[in-house]
Protein backbone atom coordinates (compact mmCIF):
# COMPACT_ATOMS: atom_id res chain seq x y z
CA UNK A 1 0.00 0.00 0.00
CA UNK A 2 2.75 2.78 1.25
CA UNK A 3 4.32 2.41 -2.46
CA UNK A 4 1.38 4.31 -4.07
CA UNK A 5 2.35 7.08 -2.00
CA UNK A 6 6.37 6.78 -1.72
CA UNK A 7 6.66 6.46 -5.57
CA UNK A 8 5.11 9.59 -6.21
CA UNK A 9 6.83 11.70 -8.68
CA UNK A 10 8.40 14.07 -5.98
CA UNK A 11 7.85 16.93 -8.26
CA UNK A 12 3.99 16.70 -7.10
CA UNK A 13 5.11 17.60 -3.17
CA UNK A 14 7.16 20.37 -4.31
CA UNK A 15 6.22 23.66 -2.68
CA UNK A 16 5.61 26.24 -5.68
CA UNK A 17 4.90 29.91 -4.46
CA UNK A 18 2.47 32.45 -6.62
CA UNK A 19 1.40 35.58 -6.51
CA UNK A 20 -2.05 36.71 -7.08
CA UNK A 21 -4.21 39.45 -6.11
CA UNK A 22 -6.91 39.16 -4.07
CA UNK A 23 -9.78 41.88 -2.89
CA UNK A 24 -7.15 44.48 -4.67
CA UNK A 25 -4.18 43.31 -2.51
CA UNK A 26 -1.16 41.46 -4.23
CA UNK A 27 -0.36 38.36 -2.08
CA UNK A 28 1.78 35.65 -2.41
CA UNK A 29 0.61 31.72 -1.97
CA UNK A 30 2.74 28.95 -1.08
CA UNK A 31 1.21 25.39 -2.28
CA UNK A 32 2.68 21.97 -3.27
CA UNK A 33 2.45 21.61 -7.04
CA UNK A 34 -0.34 18.71 -6.81
CA UNK A 35 -2.28 21.23 -4.75
CA UNK A 36 -2.22 24.24 -7.88
CA UNK A 37 -2.63 21.13 -10.33
CA UNK A 38 -6.27 20.42 -8.48
CA UNK A 39 -7.09 23.85 -8.34
CA UNK A 40 -6.64 24.48 -11.96
CA UNK A 41 -8.51 22.03 -12.60
CA UNK A 42 -11.55 23.11 -10.33
CA UNK A 43 -11.16 26.54 -12.25
CA UNK A 44 -11.46 25.03 -15.65
CA UNK A 45 -14.23 23.15 -14.75
CA UNK A 46 -16.04 26.44 -13.10
CA UNK A 47 -14.66 27.96 -16.05
CA UNK A 48 -12.25 30.51 -14.68
CA UNK A 49 -8.85 30.83 -14.13
CA UNK A 50 -7.13 29.69 -11.23
CA UNK A 51 -6.48 33.02 -9.98
CA UNK A 52 -9.74 34.03 -10.50
CA UNK A 53 -11.33 30.67 -8.27
CA UNK A 54 -9.09 31.38 -5.27
CA UNK A 55 -10.09 34.95 -5.38
CA UNK A 56 -13.91 33.74 -5.33
CA UNK A 57 -12.87 31.15 -2.84
CA UNK A 58 -11.28 34.36 -0.63
CA UNK A 59 -14.19 36.32 -0.69
CA UNK A 60 -16.75 33.27 -0.41
CA UNK A 61 -14.71 32.36 3.19
CA UNK A 62 -14.75 35.72 4.47
CA UNK A 63 -18.72 36.58 3.50
CA UNK A 64 -19.30 33.02 5.14
CA UNK A 65 -17.23 32.95 8.17
CA UNK A 66 -15.65 36.30 8.62
CA UNK A 67 -12.18 35.49 8.87
CA UNK A 68 -9.51 32.58 7.42
CA UNK A 69 -6.65 31.75 9.92
CA UNK A 70 -4.75 29.85 7.36
CA UNK A 71 -6.00 30.28 3.86
CA UNK A 72 -3.53 27.77 2.26
CA UNK A 73 -4.35 25.09 4.32
CA UNK A 74 -8.46 25.91 3.60
CA UNK A 75 -7.34 25.73 -0.03
CA UNK A 76 -5.80 22.14 -0.04
CA UNK A 77 -8.56 21.08 2.30
CA UNK A 78 -10.96 22.23 -0.54
CA UNK A 79 -8.94 20.33 -3.02
CA UNK A 80 -9.59 17.45 -0.69
CA UNK A 81 -13.50 18.23 -0.70
CA UNK A 82 -13.51 18.36 -4.44
CA UNK A 83 -11.53 14.95 -4.89
CA UNK A 84 -13.84 13.34 -2.45
CA UNK A 85 -16.52 14.57 -3.66
CA UNK A 86 -16.12 13.41 -7.10
CA UNK A 87 -15.12 9.93 -6.83
CA UNK A 88 -18.70 9.96 -4.98
CA UNK A 89 -19.95 11.71 -7.86
CA UNK A 90 -18.50 8.76 -10.43
CA UNK A 91 -20.19 5.43 -8.89
CA UNK A 92 -23.51 7.49 -9.14
CA UNK A 93 -23.23 8.40 -12.85
CA UNK A 94 -21.97 4.96 -13.91
CA UNK A 95 -25.67 3.31 -12.32
CA UNK A 96 -27.28 5.81 -14.24
CA UNK A 97 -25.59 5.13 -17.76
CA UNK A 98 -26.06 1.40 -16.54
CA UNK A 99 -29.83 2.04 -15.89
CA UNK A 100 -30.08 3.77 -19.12
CA UNK A 101 -28.75 0.97 -20.96
CA UNK A 102 -31.28 -1.35 -19.66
Amino acid sequence: MCELYVKADPILYESRSRSLRICGVVTTLRLENQFWDILSEIAEVDGMTTNQLIAKLYEEVMDYRGEVVNFASFLRVSCTRYLSQRRSATPELSVVRRTAKS
